[in-house]
């Protein structure tokens, strides 16, 4: 007997469902406030040069100060990593002269001043990560997803082999105290390492949430809680941009989007494990209980209690399936048989280019002509509509191909600005949205696609491993940027080529639409 026969006679998608959905989608919220905080806590204001012993010009307006001591860019701006050696005085008789010597051009000698206008502080102007020491800014964003890396592969594991609801109570706790002790950093490396802990601790959360509320729904509503989780991410992307708003000092920026981690927590009690891991495991009596549970908040006093015997037969279909892999299971078997190392090799692949695809276009809110924090929250309502239209289209045209299609069409969106000149603000910004609609959508569906493809005693495995691929592009995505010294243009035509290039191997997946999900590996094969 599957355990989807045991979900229709307690009731598939009723009020205990709703329940455990409702406390699932409220953890969620909590990973874009993590996720894409980069684009606040490592923001690099408007900055100079500063200028030693500026009470000597006390006659000179600041513009004049800042005319004689800091060379001027070909578009007219001043400088942010260069000044003189010695103030130019002649230059204000003629501010339109240029250096003649670039002698006496040097770099900042004496730190920076910043605009302040925006941001109390980032960590940018706390240690002043600019300039030459630009790539540790955006190393911030590595070390964090290096720890989300790291994360998939321990978590999907553990969840595995001690359960679904531990690790994800593991997480949130952990995820709090070091998102708490990143509050409290005084040093850059102390951040970068609790950071890369958060990541770690935030992996679980994101790899658990999703497979747990769907082994308790029926195949009719997978779809549904899918999307429904994946919305929360978009609440929780413009919660992150009123947090910023209203929080301009990154110290507590970071307290204020840890905090709801802890009712997250006190939440969390009212979750029961996933009576499929349980059944799976050979915890029979306790998944009994927990079904009990679901059918009498559903409202089906008729479950049978005869019904812990076909339990017993489905455990022994899952133990059969642990006989076969020699007695246990890890990452390795995701690759033993052939149609599911073909999954897994795509897959991976998939998930890598969605999330290099993804976090490559959220964490540059330039463009759009509107503050950061305004950028941030178009970003989170532009998907809410992309998220409602996959609800129809994997339902019609199937899963691999709104997967494959919405990532080729992302890629080419960034592609398509790449050739649009710059003028034509109006017109890349319209494009601009759509690539992030379509970004979205391929994020979305990943997530329902892939907790699909894998049986019931691999899924976490399979999930940890594909959030590996996904967070290994996360944490290469915000590198990329760097690019541009060498071309201009060369972070977008490598986002393009990637994003086409992973939708198309998205082909190569079996559709899974309307099938029952695989509790082993024979449902497989």
């Amino acid at each position: 007997m599957k355990f989807e026969d045991l979900l229709l006679e307690i009731g598939g998608f009723g009020r205990f469902q709703i329940l455990i959905l409702a406390i699932l989608c409220l953890a969620r919220i909590n990973l874009p406030m993590h996720f894409l905080l980069h684009n606040f806590l490592a923001a690099t204001p408007s900055h100079h040069c500063a200028i030693p012993h500026q009470e000597a010009f006390v006659n000179l307006t600041m513009e004049e100060v800042l005319l004689i001591s800091i060379p001027r860019k070909p578009d007219g701006t001043f400088s942010s990593c260069e000044m003189f050696s010695q103030p130019q005085f002649h230059l204000l008789l003629n501010s339109s002269l240029q250096a003649e010597n670039k002698s006496i051009i040097q770099h900042c000698q004496h730190g920076w001043v910043y605009d302040h206008s925006q941001f109390t502080s980032t960590i940018s102007t706390q240690w002043d990560l600019v300039c030459e020491q630009r790539g540790l800014n955006q190393a911030t964003a590595t070390f964090f997803f290096i720890g989300v890396t790291m994360g998939a592969m321990v978590f999907g594991y553990l969840s595995d082999r001690f359960g679904r609801k531990t690790m994800l109570q593991l997480s949130l706790v952990c995820s709090l105290v070091f998102g708490m002790l990143s509050a409290a950093s005084v040093s850059y490396t102390m951040l970068a390492v609790t950071r890369t802990l958060t990541g770690v601790a935030l992996s679980g959360l994101s790899l658990i949430v999703l497979p747990l509320g769907m082994e308790w729904v029926d195949v009719q509503h997978r779809t549904f809680t899918g999307i429904l989780s994946s919305i929360f991410w978009s609440v929780g992307n413009m919660l992150l941009a009123l947090a910023a708003y209203l929080v301009r000092e990154w110290h507590w920026l970071l307290v204020a989007v840890t905090g709801p981690c802890l009712l997250s927590i006190v939440c969390l009690w009212w979750v029961p494990e996933s009576a499929r891991w349980l059944i799976a495991r050979g915890k029979v009596k306790q998944a009994h209980r927990h079904l009990l549970r679901c059918a009498r908040m559903n409202g089906r006093k008729d479950f049978a209690e005869d019904m812990i015997l076909k339990m017993y037969a489905q455990r022994m279909v899952l133990q059969r399936e642990y006989k076969n892999m020699g007695g246990s299971y890890s990452y390795i078997s995701l690759f033993r048989t052939p149609v599911l190392r073909k999954i897994s090799l795509c897959s991976g692949v998939v998930w890598f280019g969605v999330a290099f695809s993804y976090y490559g276009m959220s964490m540059n809110l330039t463009g759009f002509g509107l503050s950061i924090y305004l950028s941030q929250f178009v970003f989170g309502v532009i998907e809410i509509p992309a998220k409602m239209a996959m609800y129809v289209l994997v339902n019609r045209i199937g899963r691999r191909q709104s997967q494959a299609w919405t990532l080729i069409l992302a890629g080419v969106c960034i592609g398509a600005n790449i050739v649009i000149p710059k003028p034509f603000a109006s017109l890349r910004s319209v494009v601009a949205i759509m690539g992030k609609g379509c970004s979205e959508a391929a994020f979305t569906t990943v997530f329902l696609y892939t907790s699909e493809l894998y049986p019931t005693i691999l899924r976490q495995n399979g999930m940890g491993y594909t959030s590996f691929m996904a967070r290994l592009g996360g944490a290469l995505a915000p590198l990329v940027f760097l690019l541009d010294e060498v071309w201009r243009s060369l972070p977008e035509v490598t986002y393009c080529g990637v994003a086409v290039c992973s939708g198309a191997v998205a082909f190569l997946l079996p559709e899974t639409l309307n099938v029952r999900l695989p509790e082993g590996i024979e449902d497989i094969e």
